[in-house]
């Protein structure tokens, strides 16, 4: 089975779309004959991101990073978030002469920008360094790779998502009272509630029934003051999640930073049309529907209102054209693409198999 290291200094307890992405492609990878183990800031010492805790940055040296990859012994390399571990791992591979992959999953200039004075084209250049040693680049979207491409980002590849339609699906048998006893039409809003996710901009407009957020952040005590008349429900996962999807009107996503935004598959899935504006993510997610299932605006209010009139069944029908297992299809053959263009990986990584079985 091959066997790919993905390194992530986005794991637990964070609950974003990195983490949620990459435990479906471990879980999809293994019906493609393929295995994925991951290099996390678990085991090590770490320290909370300043402002935001819950984001751990390891403390870890070039020789433990290192001594960890050997101990995998991986076939293939996989670097997917910028932070100590990214950057180490990045660093071991270079040394070693080892082709590795990245992925771009967050618009990291735009979000450190609206935390803090540092120019965007500072960021890219170093983001544009960081990712053009490797042997390919994974992004989301069409959109994304044309904005990338246009700042020197090179060897850029394809890499979808996918959306568990059986744990997110319409529930109208089903009693979910916590939320449907509320006013209606109701309104979701799930992420991070950070102000890089924009999501005051949801909760200001003037809307009919009830506003609800999912999901913890920084900004969550702070915004749960100033708009009491808002029912914030705190981080949820898995059935609680799906639960409270089933149990809305109208997906509102706010961001405009987001490369893919993975809770607008959730959504669709449940039965909820969007309402967004017209940026990167939601025009990539939503450009190929062949009925209205979103509405994008630079008018929220006018998007949210507008999306109550689409069709439920036809957002169900939208979503269910996306599967993680087409997406972990799509990451295995970029990162063997990566390595010499398919069959010479392939050759490479079946001599590697045979040494295994004869050592083990």
């Amino acid at each position: 089975m091959m066997r790919v290291l993905v390194a992530t200094d986005a794991w637990h307890p964070q609950i974003n779309g990195v983490v949620r992405s990459l435990e479906y492609l471990a879980q999809e990878a293994v019906h493609l004959g393929a295995e994925i183990v991951f290099l996390t800031p678990e085991g090590y010492h770490s320290m909370g991101l300043p402002t935001y805790d819950e984001i751990r940055l390891a403390l870890v040296t070039p020789g433990m990073i290192r001594r960890r990859i050997e101990e995998i012994d991986p076939d293939f390399v996989h670097i997917a978030t910028e932070g100590p571990i990214g950057m180490l791992v990045r660093r071991v591979c270079i040394a070693q002469r080892r082709t590795f992959t990245t992925s771009y999953h967050t618009k990291f200039p735009e979000y450190l920008s609206a935390r803090a004075p540092v120019p965007e084209s500072v960021s890219y250049a170093w983001l544009r360094s960081f990712h053009n040693a490797a042997g390919g680049v994974m992004v989301s979207t069409a959109t994304l790779e044309r904005d990338l491409e246009a700042r020197g980002f090179r060897r850029l590849m394809r890499w979808s998502r996918g959306v568990d339609a059986e744990l997110f699906r319409p529930r109208p048998d089903e009693p979910i009272e916590e939320i449907r006893s509320l006013p209606g039409p109701r309104f979701l809003f799930v992420g991070r509630v950070a102000v890089e996710k924009n999501v005051e901009a949801f909760l200001k407009l003037d809307l009919p029934g009830t506003k609800v957020v999912v999901g913890g952040g920084p900004a969550l005590e702070d915004l749960r003051v100033r708009y009491p008349q808002v029912r914030f429900l705190g981080p949820r996962e898995g059935e609680a999640l799906a639960r409270v999807y089933a149990a809305c009107d109208v997906f509102c996503f706010p961001s405009r930073t987001d490369t893919f935004g993975i809770v607008l598959l959730e959504a669709l899935a449940s039965g909820l049309p969007v309402a967004a504006y017209p940026v990167t993510g939601p025009m990539d997610v939503l450009t190929d529907a062949t009925e209205p299932v979103g509405i994008l605006e630079e008018d929220l209010q006018s998007a949210c209102l507008k999306a109550l009139e689409l069709s439920p069944e036809a957002a169900r029908r939208f979503a269910l054209r996306f599967t993680w297992r087409e997406s972990a299809r799509q990451f295995l053959e970029n990162v063997l693409e990566a390595h010499d263009i398919g069959p010479i990986a392939r050759r490479y990584w079946l001599s590697r198999r045979r040494r295994r079985l004869q050592s083990g």
